[in-house]
């Protein structure tokens, strides 16, 4: 105590430094200012680490589950495209195989078209034939008839077989649409495809990545998941709608083919029934006509030797006509009473007009004979001219005939196999080669 009574009797003692001085109870409150700030600062430096540690930590931990999460969700959107491009392959695979098989069918049409050209060229070729018949010959019979029909029915069948084709060739054309659309749709989602799994390739450490100006803009002509799905739905929708339009357009073609290859072949029979039919009737009017003529021609031979008879009585009975009218004029010579009507006188009177009843009688048969005979022979030349037409029209109908054997020679019945030619799609490829790639 005496040592601090002494210290601070020489303090003040001391002349006083000049300024501004503070007091213990400041310096104390300033020594505990500072402390408090220091210990202020340092849990609030405390607090902003171990908010700045916390807020690391979530942060880290979101971005690697956003990363993860929109990896994941990249992967998912990856497996859905993949799933759509494989059905989008699928659908244009049976696109183009029903593209070949409709093609097939057209062609096979397109050749039943062209196969009934030759039976129309007959049908007409014979037609024209047969109006070469002359007189009675040129009969409206049933084979003008059934050729008429079977030209009509071929025309008929021309006309639905060229609309069939036509009907396919548009068919084909919509397929060929359809099939573009597809090829569309599975080139957009291959480039997709090849963008996302660059994306899902990407990490931090790529060489690739960089700020990009405004990369969370929605780019023009975005559409929503929605719409993505009902586009591609759409395109097979369209293409399944057109493959079964196809397949109903075939199955017609084909019945279509068959019905009316029926009916052909049913009215080339009956065109050639009726055909061997009235040949067999004109063979068997020649026959009956080369009779006629046979037995006319010996009539008139018998006819010609009686009328030479008849000439030669009649040219008899005239000499004995001479004689009975000689004997009579004789005997009106005779002198006096012998020239009496005796019966001699009676008999020679009898006797010439028996003679001129008998010359009279013979030359009215004679003449009788001539007429018959003139007529025959007028009947013969008529006969013979209808039998020269007769002929005529057999051999007309056997060139007919013969005409038709073309319908069923071996290269209108051989089946000969068609050839096709490899379709192309949309992308210029017969195949999915752009989606192998």
């Amino acid at each position: 105590m005496f040592a601090c009574c002494c210290s601070s009797s020489r303090m003040s003692a001391l002349p006083a430094k000049p300024g501004l001085r503070h007091s213990v109870s400041e310096w104390n409150t300033n020594n505990h200012e500072l402390s408090a700030t220091a210990e202020h600062e340092r849990h609030v430096s405390n607090v902003i680490r171990q908010e700045g540690r916390s807020l690391r930590n979530v942060t880290n931990c979101k971005t690697i589950w956003d990363e993860s999460d929109t990896s994941s969700r990249l992967s998912d959107r990856v497996w859905d495209v993949s799933r759509w491009k494989e059905a989008l392959e699928t659908c244009a695979k049976k696109v183009d195989e029903e593209m070949e098989a409709l093609t097939l069918s057209k062609e096979q049409t397109e050749t039943a078209l062209a196969a009934t050209a030759v039976p129309l060229e007959v049908g007409c070729e014979c037609l024209t034939l047969r109006d070469g018949r002359r007189g009675y010959e040129l009969v409206t019979d049933p084979v003008n008839e059934q050729l008429k029909k079977e030209v009509e029915l071929i025309e008929r069948v021309q006309q639905v077989l060229q609309q069939h084709i036509d009907k396919s060739f548009e068919q084909l054309c919509v397929l060929q649409e359809a099939r573009h659309q597809l090829t569309a749709d599975i080139q957009n989602k291959m480039d997709a495809l090849d963008i996302d799994m660059s994306c899902l390739s990407l990490t931090i450490k790529s060489p690739q990545i960089s700020l990009k100006t405004n990369p969370t803009r929605i780019p023009s002509g975005s559409c929503t998941p929605q719409e993505w799905v009902q586009f591609s739905q759409y395109n097979v929708a369209r293409a399944q709608e057109a493959m079964q339009v196809s397949l109903q357009m075939r199955e017609d073609m084909s019945l279509t083919r068959a019905q009316l290859q029926n009916e052909l072949d049913i009215q080339r029979r009956a065109t050639e029934f009726a055909l061997r039919k009235r040949n067999h009737h004109e063979e068997q009017a020649c026959d009956e006509l080369e009779w006629q003529i046979k037995t006319t021609e010996d009539e008139m031979a018998e006819m010609e030797r009686d009328i030479q008879g008849l000439d030669a009585d009649l040219q008899a009975k005239t000499a004995c006509v001479k004689l009975a009218h000689t004997r009579l004029e004789n005997r009106t010579t005779r002198p006096g009473m012998d020239l009496c009507r005796d019966e001699v006188q009676h008999s020679l009177v009898n006797e010439v007009h028996q003679l001129e009843a008998t010359i009279m009688t013979l030359k009215q048969k004679l003449s009788e004979a001539q007429h018959s005979l003139q007529k025959m022979k007028l009947h013969h030349s008529r006969m013979l001219q209808d039998l020269s037409r007769k002929q005529e029209a057999m051999s007309l109908e056997q060139r007919s005939m013969k005409t038709r054997t073309r319908l069923t020679s071996p290269s209108c019945t051989d089946k000969t196999p068609v050839l096709l030619v490899p379709l192309t799609n949309s992308s210029g490829r017969s195949n999915l080669q752009l989606l192998a790639q």
